[in-house]
């Protein structure tokens, strides 16, 4: 399953101004899953954008490997964190126990739903033992898209808790619920998920 095309389209074209828009430092919930981690942590990043969150974890002295389906992306998270970010779609992670976390904020909620449980093992498999994953969604009644055409799976919670559950390698940790905008201003509830690998 590949990802959406108009979506991927939409930061290709829209990289410059995109990453120039919306929040200026880390993602809400950035600290609290570094805090769970040992220092120096191998972190994986789904869909790195501007390269935000990061640069903070580089910051912070985090071993990251920033990555986005969008080549214009790509590049502007390249120049701002000053290391390379490699060009890839979700689909296409491929990684076996490799890194310690994975973090996918604002990101993997753009995934048609009938592909995101290939993903979410994807992700499994991509964490070593005993590793962490965040990601958060929009949630809804099912995919839909946005006034600038990005596809969003929107899931009921319900059928998210269970796409996470039907996945055995891990355990829920934390599963909260907020309220918060986008780059539409639109407010909608959302879900921040953050998993744990069980140990070898």
């Amino acid at each position: 399953m590949m990802g959406d095309r108009a979506t991927l389209d939409f930061y290709e074209r829209e990289a410059p101004s995109y990453t120039l828009s919306g929040r200026e430092g880390p993602a809400r919930h950035l600290d609290n899953f570094l805090s769970r981690l040992a220092p120096g942590a191998r972190i994986l990043e789904l869909g790195c954008g501007g390269g935000r969150d990061a640069a903070h974890m580089l910051k912070r002295g985090f071993d990251v490997v920033p990555t986005d389906g969008s080549a214009a992306m790509a590049k502007k998270g390249q120049e701002r964190i000053g290391i390379a970010v490699q060009v890839m779609r979700f689909d296409e992670l491929d990684a076996v126990e490799e890194y310690d976390a994975v973090w996918a904020h604002a990101s993997i909620h753009h995934m048609p739903f009938d592909g995101l449980p290939d993903v979410l093992r994807r992700i499994a498999r991509a964490l070593k033992p005993g590793g962490w994953h965040y990601a958060n969604f929009k949630l809804g009644e099912g995919e839909a898209r946005d006034t600038f055409g990005r596809l969003y799976n929107f899931p009921p919670e319900e059928e998210l808790r269970a796409a996470y559950a039907a996945i055995p390698d891990w355990d829920f940790v934390d599963v909260l619920r907020y309220e918060d905008g986008g780059l539409d201003k639109v407010m909608r509830d959302w879900m921040a998920i953050t998993m744990h690998k069980k140990p070898a």
